[in-house]
């Protein structure tokens, strides 16, 4: 079941971001993001969403880019090491596309690494319909790029 989140899932949203891969300094700044988004401190216009099966197995977060016309940035997806492959995450990324359809959205963005160890993620957005359109070199640190892929929305 696909569902917002709440307080409640906030400690096991974090340690899915962690069994991924998330450097401390990361998940420090979700914890920030989390804690901030439910005390209300924040644009309501971004959301994050559950996967729950019996508890949080996956989770995403999305917010509106500013000074655009529509346009949306998915800023987390993450599905529990044990349960991917399940077809989780492409549900989870469905769910946020149908969201951002119904509220208008034009095009969603999603930006990952270009590091090897990250071929799995960038395969997973092709197969999800979604284009490369942007590389910018040494982003994160020297030789790990940020790619940016795009997608158009229905609505768009």
């Amino acid at each position: 079941m696909i569902r917002p989140s709440t307080p409640d899932d906030a400690a096991t949203l974090i340690d899915i971001a962690n069994a991924i891969g998330f450097q401390p300094n990361e998940l420090e700044a979700l914890s920030e993001m989390l804690a901030g988004y439910f005390r209300g401190d924040s644009d309501r216009t971004h959301f994050w969403i559950t996967d729950d099966d019996n508890g949080p197995v996956g989770v995403a977060y999305c917010e509106p880019e500013r000074m655009t016309d529509r346009t949306w940035n998915l800023q987390l997806i993450a599905i529990r090491p044990d349960r991917q492959g399940e077809g989780r995450g492409a549900a989870l990324l469905h769910y946020v596309e149908q969201t951002l359809e119904a509220r208008g959205g034009r095009m969603l963005l999603v930006e990952t690494s270009g590091l090897p160890s990250f071929d799995r993620t960038r395969s997973f957005y092709v197969k999800c319909g979604y284009e490369e359109e942007a590389r910018i070199r040494d982003f994160y640190a020297t030789g790990d790029d940020k790619i940016v892929f795009r997608k158009v929305l229905n609505g768009g």
